[in-house]
């Protein structure tokens, strides 16, 4: 069979479904492989490189004549027009958006998966071309916000005087907001983000950002089933206001990423909002496909408002970073061509038993197979209901008389009163010693984050080298039980010192990149 690869058609669209790389791949499944003339040029990617790794180039009607047709975007009309019945489409066709592509998919005999309807599960995160792209536009996102901003993000302490750092409010933690947050920590602003699904606030923080959560309710989302955003309560979007509220007024830096999966991108920042912000700051919109989490937006433009406030309704962030986003999209495309193509005798098969493939599949020969049946994603493991036991209150315990704590102290005076007075003085100043260090010790480790547990102690047995000093001196005493004593003492602290390093090297090495 025979894959084509054309070229985009819409307006400002950089990327391409192929590179030579996915090419190569794609001719080891078994396929030909056909680019059209120019498919890669905006993506940095020549018709010889194509050639290199075994592709044809072809002419525009070639390409989408095609046994499989491998795009970014749905075709139009005429490209339709241009495919034959019973050949296949891969493509973000978003037929939860576009209401009339899948009854155009249906007409032309094809079969249609759309990539945006890949789901998100475990075994389809190579073929996860939104998060991909979310990934990417979450980075775009940053970088033109500090264009428009046109001032440091992080603090600067200068010969001029010192430079506070940005803040950078980020609305919606989903892939691209957690890349957005990545991306501005990294370059030194305080960050804060919201989301409505409180499962995320641990990955907010993880990544070094304060996570605001809005003034609870009693009808709040609880830990979302499919890990993704639901609609809210009007209870809820009113608390949620006037934390946007307060939150947007000390922000430089706005980034909105709230979308709902078929749903229109809910509107969140309204023109009074815009209002209290600081002139040059600045708001980019990446819900702008959607009709914009800000109610300001334009999408597709960037705009100063008369207040000095910049909004960014961009909605082809992704395709300003072309080479990057067209190589992870055709690797997701090769994943997903690779799934069904089982033989690897270059035979396309659509297998309805496996979930990716029936709930990315809209269309099948012309029959309309969208939309698919419901595929739990749970986000967070659900722990079952425990099951109800009978608890019975046991009996109160008889409290201790406080004359026998009374005896116990007295008798450990007696005895520590009896060491100190017929001790030798050298045993006095070795106690002195041990019981000083115990407290130091005690107050030194305890007062430290259990993150560093680990390595603080790995690091510290290496005071058993002490321990090694000295039983090294009595070994040469006259006593055999303490020369016996002082070995095996050698013997503990060298194997402790040996495997406290062992154990921080083996740490280190995980934060190595070249590890």
């Amino acid at each position: 069979m025979r894959i084509g690869v054309p070229c985009e058609s819409a307006a400002g669209e950089n990327r391409v479904a192929a590179t030579p790389k996915t090419v190569s791949e794609l001719r080891t499944l078994g396929y030909d492989v056909l680019v059209e003339q120019g498919a890669g040029l905006k993506s940095g990617l020549t018709d010889a490189a194509y050639q290199e790794a075994d592709a044809l180039t072809v002419d525009r009607a070639t390409a989408w004549g095609a046994d499989v047709v491998l795009r970014v975007n749905a075709p139009n009309d005429a490209e339709l027009g241009l495919m034959r019945p019973g050949a296949a489409l891969i493509a973000f066709l978003e037929p939860r958006f576009v209401a009339d592509i899948v009854a155009k998919c249906a007409t032309a005999g094809i079969t249609a998966l759309s990539m945006d309807m890949v789901p998100r599960i475990s075994r389809a995160q190579s073929m996860d071309a939104l998060s991909s792209m979310a990934n990417i536009s979450g980075y775009r996102a940053v970088v033109e916000a500090v264009h428009a901003f046109g001032r440091f993000l992080g603090g600067q302490v200068t010969a001029a005087g010192k430079v506070p750092p940005a803040n950078v409010f980020v609305i919606g933690t989903g892939v691209a907001g957690l890349a957005a947050i990545g991306v501005a920590g990294s370059m030194g602003a305080v960050v804060r983000a919201t989301d409505v699904r409180p499962e995320t606030a641990e990955q907010v923080e993880s990544m070094g950002a304060t996570f605001v959560q809005v003034a609870p309710g009693a009808a709040d989302q609880g830990v979302s089933a499919d890990g993704y955003a639901k609609e809210t309560t009007d209870d809820y979007n009113a608390r949620a206001a006037l934390m946007y509220a307060e939150q947007v007024r000390q922000a430089d830096i706005v980034i909105t990423a709230a979308a709902i999966p078929g749903k229109a991108s809910p509107r969140l920042i309204t023109a009074e909002m815009v209002g209290t912000m600081a002139p040059g700051s600045v708001i980019v919109d990446l819900a702008a496909a959607g009709g914009g989490n800000c109610e300001l937006t334009k999408p597709g433009v960037s705009y100063v408002t008369a207040s000095g406030v910049t909004i960014i309704g961009y909605t082809d962030m992704v395709s300003r970073l072309a080479g990057q986003s067209s190589r992870l999209y055709a690797r997701n495309v090769a994943n997903l061509v690779t799934l069904l193509t089982p033989g690897k005798d270059g035979q396309f098969r659509v297998d309805f038993k496996d979930d990716i493939i029936r709930t990315a599949t809209i269309t099948l020969d012309g029959a309309v197979t969208f939309p698919p049946p419901p595929v739990q994603v749970s986000a967070v493991p659900v722990t079952p209901p425990k099951a109800e036991t009978e608890v019975r209150a046991l009996p109160p315990k008889p409290p201790r008389p406080w004359q026998l704590d009374v005896a116990l102290a007295a008798l450990a005076a007696v005895a520590v009163t009896c060491l100190l007075s017929f001790a030798p003085l050298q045993l006095l100043g070795s106690l002195a010693v041990f019981v000083l260090a115990t407290v130091a010790g005690y107050y030194v480790v305890w007062n430290v984050t259990s993150a560093l547990h680990t390595p603080l102690m790995s690091l510290s047995n290496a005071i058993s080298g002490i321990i090694i000093v000295g039983a090294m001196l009595q070994l040469a005493n006259e006593s055999w039980p303490i020369r016996i004593l002082a070995a095996l003492a050698v013997l503990v602290a060298t194997v402790n010192v040996v495997g406290g390093f062992l154990v921080t090297n083996r740490m280190v090495s995980m934060f190595r990149k070249d590890a």
